[in-house]
């Protein structure tokens, strides 16, 4: 490692207005990287008005605020802020299994040439019916990208909030892309990063993240949403949908 890099992983998490559900995701990672000096986590208070930035400061983490909200100007805003090797974007509502670190790190020393690894969300607060739905629509997805990919060599999977990249392959596509709002920015990242280098998908690489938005908005209804904003953004590099739901807890639809 370069020593100018001390840094092996910078976490981002985005904030906004996520004060009762970040504590769970800064617990889960914290307890993963006890002990290392090589991990930096940074969470971005994303023009919040609840206790979210208190509640990052609580648990000692790097706390960035960027007024400008919106969920691409909150990780570029983390970004920024990273002096890592690899970039973990997770989201606020996302609680890492207790293998997710070991599994990173077996990943990227397997296969040294990646540049990014992402994997699903297993959204535990749904019932066995809507989990075997959101199953299917990542199945669907991924048989997308493999056709996509071998057949017109355009985009790759990446999965919003559980998703690492190393920090030069950002700065090598120009960074992030800042006039999308919030669906198919995951889309929009893996297909410039797959342009210069391997993106590495697996089910075996999971988080476990809240169901708000499928509860707010429904399982079909959102997975048609994602799946027509990425299949946008692949082909024709913007997402068809610009308006999005901020859901929080108590307040379904705010």
């Amino acid at each position: 490692m370069n020593p100018s890099q001390k840094i092996f992983v910078s976490f981002v998490i985005p904030a906004y207005n996520e004060e009762a559900m970040l504590g769970d995701c800064l617990e889960s990672i914290q307890k993963q990287v006890i002990g290392r000096n090589d991990v930096e986590i940074i969470v971005v208070n994303n023009a919040s008005t609840d206790k979210t930035k208190q509640v990052a400061e609580s648990y000692g983490v790097h706390v960035v605020d960027e007024p400008h909200k919106g969920l691409v100007w909150a990780r570029k805003a983390g970004f920024d802020a990273t002096t890592g090797r690899l970039v973990a974007n997770i989201d606020a509502d996302v609680v890492l299994p207790d293998d997710w670190f070991k599994k990173l790190e077996y990943y990227f020393k397997k296969y040294p040439n990646i540049l990014a690894l992402s994997g699903p969300h297993i959204y535990r607060d749904m019932s066995f019916f809507s989990r075997m739905c959101t199953r299917f629509f990542y199945i669907i997805g991924y048989a997308f990208d493999r056709i996509s990919h071998y057949l017109f060599n355009k985009g790759a999977m990446l999965q919003g909030g559980n998703f690492v990249t190393t920090r030069q392959s950002i700065i090598d596509i120009g960074g992030y892309d800042t006039s999308i709002t919030f669906y198919g920015e995951d889309t929009d990242i893996g297909s410039r990063i797959s342009k210069i280098g391997k993106i590495l998908w697996t089910f075996n690489f999971p988080v476990y993240a809240s169901s708000r938005r499928m509860k707010g908005e429904g399982v079909l209804v959102m997975g048609l949403k994602y799946a027509k904003n990425h299949i946008a953004t692949t082909f024709l590099g913007k997402p068809a949908t610009m308006e999005y739901i901020d859901i929080r807890p108590g307040n379904n639809k705010k």
